[in-house]
């Protein structure tokens, strides 16, 4: 059960700075940095335009303004690619990530992001994959296509629960990510993100300035789990929800 968000009357200010403030930087933002993303990613290549899409989330992170804390840094080393796998409470999530993780990696996003303007098409050109959740045999393609894309030494995000929880607690874990640690002998890199169902909230743009976190856990070496696709999936919630213990306030 997720604890309550009360809508208190400091929130009732903060639509005078949503709306008329927020709203307009907030597209100012994303066409020109989706714009120059798409654009570096024809002309040099992927991974110069990944530097515009993580300035597009730290400006959204700046101009919320949402505070985030990382932890675990050290976990981290330069050069090896992962299989990055996070918990999923809310859209926000994306910004939390991209911002702070500090890790050229690709998304697994669902294909209807695709559709977005500006966004969509830089996601294509940077490199992200576009999964048809609706159809076994696209989403076999969409990991094959995340294999090669790991091949180049990228690292992957993928949410094992599949869809946003929008609460604290987690939703069952899916395979796909395990699968493809385990197939391409790569190891886990498990992320906890703290708070951001406090920040999203259910209902368009209902987004309020405050604090999260990420947790960075140290990775899980694979091979240790050949045989063991459910103890690694164990394994690997166990340290997502111990990075729950670090509480943030307003």
């Amino acid at each position: 059960m997720s604890t309550k968000k009360p809508f208190t009357f400091w929130l009732w200010l903060y639509q005078l700075y949503k709306w008329p403030v927020f709203l307009p930087l907030m597209l100012v933002n994303s066409i020109i940095n989706a714009t120059f993303a798409a654009l570096f990613s024809i002309i040099i290549s992927p991974r110069a335009g990944s530097f515009w899409g993580m300035l597009w989330a730290k400006i959204t992170c700046w101009i919320t303004p949402v505070r985030v804390k990382v932890h675990g840094s050290e976990n981290v080393t330069n050069g090896q690619s992962y299989v990055i796998v996070a918990n999923h409470q809310t859209g926000f999530d994306i910004f939390l990530l991209y911002a702070h993780l500090g890790i050229d990696f690709k998304w697994v996003m669902k294909k209807e992001l695709r559709k977005l303007p500006f966004i969509g098409y830089a996601s294509e050109k940077v490199g992200h994959i576009f999964i048809d959740r609706s159809s076994p045999r696209a989403a076999i393609d969409s990991l094959e296509e995340a294999k090669r894309k790991l091949a180049d030494g990228s690292s992957i995000v993928m949410f094992p629960e599949g869809t946003r929880s929008g609460q604290k607690e987690m939703r069952p874990f899916k395979r796909g990510a395990f699968k493809l640690a385990l197939e391409l002998e790569l190891p886990i890199l498990p992320v906890t993100i703290v708070n951001s169902w406090q920040i999203k909230r259910r209902g368009f743009l209902n987004i309020v300035p405050g604090r999260a976190a990420l947790v960075i856990h140290r990775p899980i070496i694979t091979c240790d789990y050949s045989e063991d696709m459910s103890g690694l999936m164990k394994v690997t919630r166990e340290k997502i929800e111990s990075g729950n213990k670090i509480e943030y306030s307003r």
